[in-house]
Formats: C-alpha cells, sequence, structure tokens
C-alpha cells in the first residue's frame, strides 16, 4: 500500500513539473515550437512518465525512508510531540510577524533571504524550546491546576489524589538485578502499572555486554527478571520509550521522569533513595520492605544456628539466619562448622539490615 502512494505522488509531481518545465526546457535551448509541447496534458503525461521511470531507482529508498520516520515517530512520546509541536507553530508564527515588518524594507536581498532564514532558525528554535521543556511545562500546568492532575505514560491526565497502590511503579536497573521484585509483584503486594523506561533498558544492556565477567552474570539476571515480570507475572508492564537527552545520569531521569508521571520509584540504591526524598518523589525501598517483614527478635530468646565463620574480634563466631540476619556469637570461634543453641543478648538495627548478638548456650548453662 505504501509503495501505491509513494508512485502516485511521484506520477502527480511528474505531472506537474511536466506542465511548467518542459515546455521551457525544450522551447528554450532546441526552439521548437510544437503544438503538442504546447498542450499541457501532453506535458502532463510525459514528466509523469519520466517520474514513473525514476521510481524504479528511488522508490525503494524513499519506502524505507518512510517507514524509518514512520517508527521514530511512534517510539516518541506522545508528550513530547506535543509540546515540540506547540513550540514549532509559536516559531512559525514569531518568524511570519517578523517577515511581514521586513517587507517593508526595501531591500531586494532583505526582502527574499530574511523571511526564509527567519522561518527555518525560528521553527528550529521553537521546536527545540518546546521539546526541551516539556517536562517544566507540565510541572506548570499540574501546579496551576486546581484538580493538580499531571499527564500519565499516554499522555493522558491523571490525579495526584489517586492511592499510591494505583500510580506508576518506576523500576531502576539495581532493583531489577536484585530479583526479589520479580517475587514482590507475584505475591500481590505491589499492584498498579509498573514502568520500565527503555534508558534503564539500554544500561541493563550494557551492563549485559560488558567484559567483566560478574557485570555480564548481573546484567543477564536482571534482564531474565524483566522477562519474568512480562510474562509470567499477572501485572501490568509498559515499556517507556521517551528520554531526557539533557541529562546525563540514569538515577536523575529517574526522577525527572517520576515527577511528569507523578510515579514512585522503586529502588534498593540508598543513594536514589536520599536523592528521590530530598526531591519530592516518593520511593519504595526494597532493603527497607525487607528489613521491615524480617522476625522480630529479643534479648533472651534462643536459637539453633550453624557456625559459619570467625568474627572480626577475637574468639567470636558468626552465624547467619534463614532471611540472612547476621548473629555475632561471642566465644563462638571454638564452635564453627557445627550446630550450636545460642541467647540473643542484643538486637542492633543499622541501614544495612538487622545485626543480632549472642552467646553460646552452654556457656551460659555452665555459669
Amino acid at each position: 500500500m505504501l509503495r501505491r502512494i509513494v508512485q502516485s505522488c511521484f506520477l502527480i509531481i511528474g505531472g506537474t513539473l511536466g506542465v511548467f518545465l518542459i515546455p521551457e526546457l525544450l522551447l528554450g535551448p532546441f526552439n521548437l515550437d510544437h503544438a503538442l509541447i504546447n498542450n499541457p496534458y501532453v506535458t502532463a503525461i510525459l514528466g509523469a512518465v519520466i517520474f514513473y521511470i525514476l521510481t524504479f531507482w528511488l522508490i525503494d529508498y524513499v519506502v524505507n525512508f518512510v517507514k524509518w520516520c514512520e517508527d521514530t515517530l511512534v517510539k516518541v512520546p506522545v508528550t513530547d510531540i506535543l509540546f515540540g509541536t506547540v513550540g514549532l507553530i509559536i516559531g512559525l508564527i514569531v518568524a511570519f510577524l517578523i517577515s511581514v515588518a521586513v517587507n517593508g524594507i526595501e531591500i531586494p536581498i532583505v526582502n527574499t533571504v530574511v523571511p526564509i532564514l527567519l522561518t527555518l532558525l525560528l521553527g528550529y528554535l521553537g521546536f527545540r524550546v518546546g521539546f526541551t521543556k516539556r517536562d517544566e511545562l507540565i510541572q506548570l500546568f499540574t501546579r496551576t491546576s486546581p484538580n493538580k492532575k499531571a499527564l500519565d505514560i499516554n499522555g493522558q491526565q491523571i490525579t495526584s489524589e489517586h492511592p499510591a497502590s494505583k500510580r506508576h511503579k518506576i523500576l531502576d536497573t539495581s532493583v531489577i538485578i536484585d530479583g526479589r521484585i520479580a517475587d514482590i509483584c507475584q505475591t500481590g503486594f505491589l499492584d498498579g502499572e509498573i514502568v520500565i523506561p527503555q534508558f534503564v533498558l539500554g544500561e541493563l544492556q550494557h551492563i549485559a555486554d560488558s567484559s567483566d565477567a560478574l557485570k555480564r552474570n548481573r546484567g543477564r539476571r536482571g534482564l531474565d527478571i524483566l522477562k519474568r515480570i512480562q510474562r509470567d507475572i499477572p501485572i501490568q508492564v509498559t515499556i517507556y520509550e521517551g528520554d531526557f537527552e539533557e541529562i546525563q545520569e540514569v538515577d536523575s531521569k529517574l526522577v525527572k521522569l517520576a515527577k511528569v508521571l507523578n510515579g514512585i520509584v522503586v529502588t534498593n540504591d540508598f543513594n536514589l533513595n536520599k536523592v528521590c526524598d530530598l526531591q519530592g518523589v516518593q520511593v519504595l525501598n526494597i532493603n527497607d520492605l525487607a528489613n521491615a517483614v524480617k522476625p522480630v527478635v529479643l534479648p533472651g530468646e534462643e536459637l539453633h544456628v550453624q557456625m559459619i565463620k570467625d568474627g572480626k574480634e577475637q574468639n567470636q563466631g558468626i552465624a547467619y539466619l534463614d532471611d540472612g540476619t547476621m548473629i555475632v556469637v561471642e566465644d563462638g570461634k571454638n564452635f564453627i562448622g557445627k550446630h550450636i543453641d545460642v541467647i540473643v543478648t542484643s538486637v542492633l538495627q543499622t541501614s544495612a539490615g538487622r545485626m543480632i548478638f549472642a552467646k553460646p548456650k552452654a556457656y551460659e548453662k555452665a555459669l
């Protein structure tokens, strides 16, 4: 269908140019004056035939170019197209108004060249300004609207009064590689729409292609987790195709995207968590969730653990609970490799997690 449309356009262009150019070309250099040459129907058919012959060489290039333009426009978010078009229209209007004023100047070069330059320059500048400042314009409309409306990922309006469970959950690279997000989604504790930005996928692809074996395995694990979320978990997943070209850091892009979509960043990166808090963006930290659901251990309780290795201090031993909580056992070095009962002496909660201090129960009985 597209090839037919392109061929029809070539025929129309050829027929139009044939009416205007063929008589001039033949009557001028060759000084021919024939009724057929002056007949517009004949020249139109002749021009159309010439351009139809050209389509055999040019049609593939034209069709590929049109398809490339179509794919590019489809991938661009509607907000980018909208604000870029608005900026372009404003730039062209300003160029037209200036050109009307310039036409009053009786200088031939100024009257012909300046309007063309102004149209090209101001049209381009208007498009770039509208495209680059789209996020600030969206925030401006969001602040001034009485209902506090923002644009969702499809360019439609959403209200900030929506509950957090229904807002977009934007995943960062670290939480995808971590893998626990898939289990959380599968259990139903995280609902709403999951948004995976294209620039996060690009970073995952870069990590998966790394020459370092550890980074390569982490990147491939992240891609496998995304495949599992999309195929095996009944939750809506959307790939955000947009990008913020003026921002280089992926974390900064995530914060900007969360502001645009009025969404929530899901991460386990401590630094990104702090940046989001400073900029007023809501965050769901997987590490905070993991610490919150760990079983509560009180001083005086007994635990049955396996001593794994020695600790930093003298005679200390290290053991772990099933959830990964580290237990520091005083005088536990002599029990490395054995299963023993210990008594909890104190519990320390840190930003990295929970740490339990204990001592062997056998020593307690001896005392």
